[in-house]
């Protein structure tokens, strides 16, 4: 017999091709909760004939935070144990036996392993630990977009499991073209906030706001609450991308090498570096910098973590390097171990090819 009762809940807006898939990975819980959003597809229909306490609500002015504490409100009180799952992701066979297993009376909030971005063979490409499950009462929802769990009592108690594993699977046609007016909100309302200065600082880059991202970039990390390293190196990083696609190599450079200097213990600065002098084609400095890369084993679980930093990358990097100053062994050695992290990329395989050919 189950010791505790557990809720998955969601926010839902025109969802109705990802909700059996949904369904099925949640079948062990307790109960489900779901705040449709203003779907005009058959989202809620499909909810209501599977038993989901289902309700709709239209936002003049939408925001995450409000939503999601919308949606936690339709829980049963008698719910020990909530999770926020979104309609894109799914909970991994076993969880529920997971989730015993680790939480107890004490227990306020669970870290478990949350798969961001996955391979065609369903391989994690982005794995870090994520927080979305908690307890019934004294958490709130916050920041319009990019949205967090606050607790409002003292002495939160988390618990981590990795046998835990929820995959996220992203509906890329889906516009996130509201997220930027949200973070700008975000900071508005926070301007002290480093997570959300962060986030907004990369938006703009994303949107190629050069200047802009340069400037809020640098205001996260002149935030006294900015000290976690990894974010800190993520936004010089950034920086660094910016003064890239400014045609200014040399600041880039610079930020760079702070980057380094900020967060020794993670591989994406070195990467990133070795990335640019690829295109200047300065093979001796790609070569030492991947080769530093290489000598950091530990992938972290976080979300800033790179893709590039622990694929065929670096090693793919080393063989073109060495080829272009001549060294044909160790070129096909680097070829080579590219293709065993990734057997099917057709590029490094005519590389390899070509350089035992040659």
């Amino acid at each position: 017999m189950n010791k505790l009762k557990v809720c998955v809940y969601a926010i839902c807006k025109n969802e109705s091709k990802f909700i059996e898939r949904w369904l099925n990975s949640i079948k062990d819980a307790d109960c489900v909760c779901v705040l449709d959003t203003g779907s005009t597809d058959d989202s809620v229909s499909k909810l209501q004939k599977a038993n989901v306490i289902v309700e709709q609500k239209i936002f003049d002015k939408f925001r995450f935070d409000v939503a999601r504490n919308e949606s936690l409100r339709l829980i049963p009180k008698d719910i020990d144990v909530c999770i926020c799952l979104d309609i894109d992701e799914i909970l991994m066979p076993g969880w529920r036996q997971a989730l015993e297993k680790t939480w107890d009376n004490q227990t306020t909030r669970l870290r478990y392993v949350y798969n961001w971005s996955l391979d065609e063979h369903d391989n994690p490409r982005v794995s870090f630990y994520s927080d979305k499950i908690h307890s019934r009462n004294n958490y709130k929802w916050v920041n319009p977009v990019h949205e967090i769990l606050s607790y409002q009592k003292e002495n939160e108690c988390f618990k981590t499991t990795d046998e835990l594993v929820i995959n996220h699977y992203p509906d890329n046609t889906k516009s996130r073209s509201s997220y930027l007016p949200l973070l700008e909100l975000s900071v508005e309302e926070d301007p002290e906030n480093d997570r959300n200065t962060h986030y907004l600082g990369r938006e703009y880059m994303y949107y190629g706001r050069w200047e802009d991202a340069i400037k809020m970039l640098k205001k996260h990390l002149e935030l006294k609450s900015a000290v976690w390293k990894d974010e800190r190196c993520a936004s010089m990083r950034f920086i660094s991308r910016c003064y890239q696609a400014l045609k200014n190599n040399e600041e880039a450079k610079k930020w760079l090498e702070r980057a380094i200097i900020e967060a020794p213990h993670l591989r994406d600065p070195l990467v990133e570096m070795a990335l640019l002098y690829y295109q200047e084609k300065n093979w001796q400095k790609v070569i030492t910098y991947c080769e530093e890369a290489k000598r950091i084993p530990i992938n972290y679980k976080t979300y800033i973590n790179e893709v590039f930093s622990f694929d065929e990358t670096v090693d793919d990097l080393l063989s073109l390097a060495y080829y272009n100053i001549g060294d044909k062994e160790k070129a096909i050695i680097y070829a080579k171990k590219a293709l065993e992290i990734n057997p099917e990329n057709d590029r490094i395989k005519s590389n390899l090819e070509i350089i035992k050919n040659g």
